[in-house]
């Protein structure tokens, strides 16, 4: 039996999050059915796509090579669908964009310089916010479509909800930092060390609610709203910091090195993808936009 697109999906979901839990989650569907189209999967392409560890999933080499065919069928698929829509209907128009300033710098450059690319007769509007205030604009059709942190829309009765990436958190450390020489860190092993802490959308509640869990409060070394200044104070041992990996970069301004490790436990994850009005059909130029942030980052 061929595999289906939405064995892709689920697929691609699990081992963006690296564990079934969290695909479920972020699919807003049950283990079971992520579980099962994997093992429907791998019966039909005859290999092993992931290695089941006790604390999740670990994607095999097959698995990887695979992982970037998966990717490139739905962005086909997502081209494929829009090639016959009028071109002389959606080539112009006006879209009303709204983003928020986690994902403007990490995720929004691909999505528009692909869209530009396809429609470059769409005059854009693009308004930047925090999570909260573009769904209010969107609620009252003051924006077409947003790219925001769907982990954190409130509203899914009013709002349409397409998640297109999942990102875990991880633990980053200093370059030599002892933690960094373990074979396994838990959660327990980051209780006292001092932690920088970032004041962007969701991941200040999310980082607060993980570190309430521990028996030992870490010491916040430093509150941020600024990515770079987290990768500065890291690189130079001032603490360390559980981010989204989607903010991860091994590099900080200055040149100091960052290294980045699992760590093992319940830790959260972030969703990136859009938002639009639900029961509004979207404009000719607004699911242009859609296609082209399905296939930007599916091909990420």
């Amino acid at each position: 039996m061929a595999f289906t697109l939405r064995q892709l999906q689920f697929f691609i979901a699990a081992a963006e999050a690296g564990s079934v839990t969290g695909a479920a989650r972020a699919l807003s569907i049950s283990q079971s059915s992520v579980t099962e189209a994997i093992r429907a999967l791998e019966d039909d392409l005859g290999v092993t796509l992931f290695d089941r560890m006790a604390r999740g999933l670990e994607i095999t080499h097959k698995g990887s090579a695979f992982l970037r065919h998966a990717r490139q069928i739905l962005a086909d698929v997502a081209t494929a669908r829009s090639a016959f829509r009028d071109e002389e209907e959606t080539a112009r128009g006006r879209l009303s964009l709204g983003v928020t300033s986690l994902v403007a710098g990490y995720v929004l450059s691909d999505i528009l310089s692909r869209f530009r690319r396809a429609h470059p007769q769409v005059d854009l509007n693009v308004t930047e916010d925090n999570g909260d205030y573009l769904q209010h604009l969107l609620i009252g059709g003051e924006l077409d479509v947003a790219v925001l942190l769907t982990s954190s829309v409130k509203d899914r009765m009013a709002l349409h909800v397409e998640t297109l990436l999942v990102s875990p958190y991880r633990l980053w450390l200093p370059l030599g930092h002892p933690l960094a020489q373990q074979e396994a860190i838990a959660l327990e092993d980051v209780a006292g060390q001092p932690l920088i802490q970032l004041m962007v959308d969701e991941i200040e509640e999310s980082t607060r609610r993980l570190t309430a869990a521990l028996p030992v409060k870490p010491e916040i070394a430093f509150r941020t709203r600024s990515v770079e200044a987290v990768r500065s104070l890291v690189a130079t041992g001032a603490g360390l910091a559980i981010l989204p990996s989607l903010v991860y970069r091994p590099w900080s301004l200055e040149g100091d090195r960052i290294e980045i490790r699992d760590v093992s436990g319940d830790l959260p994850s972030v969703q990136v993808g859009l938002a639009w009005r639900r029961g509004a059909p979207l404009s000719g130029p607004a699911h242009n936009f859609v296609r082209s942030a399905q296939s930007a980052i599916a091909s990420r």
